[in-house]
């Protein structure tokens, strides 16, 4: 007897259906969406195009904690009682995102069980994500931090997008994602487009072949 495959849960579909309470809010490119210290009480979700979350400690010194996109889930500490934003979102490109009050995500959390289990999911899954960054930084090469953060941003391994143009990003951007120089990410994204991994016509384009670079021992 055949199978019958279970569709994917569309958690864009299940804010649209389930009556979730919720504004939907578009973005310019580089605007803020909430700056680090404001009050934190919505949880984001991202209809489309790019958000950086960035940290900037007491000197003024910038970190990129992560680069998210359509169907990324931002602003949850709130859930979790964090009472202001330890970070600052700010749009990539022109970006559309669904806000969602803290006492309206408690309440679809706890009245509707398949999506917080997928929430939950997704949740566990970033913080596997942000252990593996963990480990690329400390352990890592230059060139296969930067291999690793393309294929990423190209959300690579994704059904839907297997491959993408990126959406513009600077080298700058790049070099302080994986703690390194401009000039070593110039070097290594030459190198890359020689080998054909990438290339630049129309924007950035990150061909999976450049996995090879992740796993080259």
């Amino acid at each position: 007897m055949k199978k019958t495959k279970t569709p994917a849960f569309d958690a864009q579909v299940f804010l649209d259906s389930a009556g979730v309470a919720r504004k939907v809010v578009d973005y310019q490119r580089k605007a803020t969406i909430f700056a680090q210290g404001n009050a934190s009480n919505h949880v984001m979700y991202i209809q489309k195009g790019g958000v950086k979350l960035s940290v900037v400690n007491e000197v003024g010194k910038e970190a990129i904690v992560a680069m998210l996109g359509p169907g990324d889930f931002f602003g949850e500490g709130c859930l979790a009682g964090q009472k202001i934003c330890i970070g600052t979102a700010t749009a990539m490109t022109p970006t559309t995102v669904l806000a969602i009050e803290k006492l309206e995500m408690d309440r679809v959390l706890h009245e509707e069980h398949t999506f917080s289990d997928r929430f939950i999911k997704y949740m566990l899954s970033r913080n596997i994500r942000v252990e593996q960054d963990l480990v690329d930084q400390l352990f890592n090469s230059t060139e296969k931090r930067l291999a690793r953060t393309l294929l990423l941003l190209a959300r690579y391994g994704k059904k839907d997008q297997p491959q993408r143009v990126l959406a513009k990003i600077s080298q700058e951007t790049l070099a302080e994602m994986i703690g390194t120089t401009r000039s070593r990410v110039n070097l290594f994204m030459n190198k890359f487009k020689k080998l054909g991994f990438i290339h630049t016509n129309g924007g950035l384009h990150v061909n999976s072949s450049l996995l090879s670079v992740v796993l080259h021992d």
